[in-house]
């Protein structure tokens, strides 16, 4: 049984820094790609940023580039999202998500998530 396990939110004043952290387990955590999605009340969910395999490749979405750093351990099966100069548009619920393709940003194409973590920044 595939588990993704999100942890590490809370609440933050705006220009703070929050590190989240997904553990998996259940699967070959070095075959999938990693990424980390966030849905706001009443949003869809969007792509935040994803790295490959071997954390040689990341990629983030304009939004948060600059700000967060996403990296993983394969060794502890965890892929972790660094987020610095929080701002209050980034309130969310933050999923990760394992994906066998390559380079996905959407929803569709990734096979399992975790239950989410939540971020509140305040202002």
């Amino acid at each position: 049984q595939v588990q993704l396990v999100e942890s590490g939110g809370g609440l933050v004043q705006a220009g703070g820094s929050l590190r989240l952290a997904c553990t998996a387990s259940g699967l070959t955590f070095s075959s999938y790609y990693m990424g980390w999605f966030r849905q706001a009340p009443g949003k869809e969910r969007e792509f935040v940023a994803l790295i490959d395999r071997n954390g040689g490749f990341t990629y983030y979405s304009d939004s948060v580039k600059g700000r967060f750093t996403i990296s993983r351990d394969n060794a502890k099966n965890t892929v972790n999202l660094q987020m610095n100069s929080l701002k209050p548009e980034d309130t969310a619920v933050f999923y990760c998500g394992a994906s066998r393709l390559p380079v996905r940003l959407r929803v569709d194409d990734y096979d399992y998530w975790g239950q989410g973590t939540q971020v509140t920044v305040s202002s």
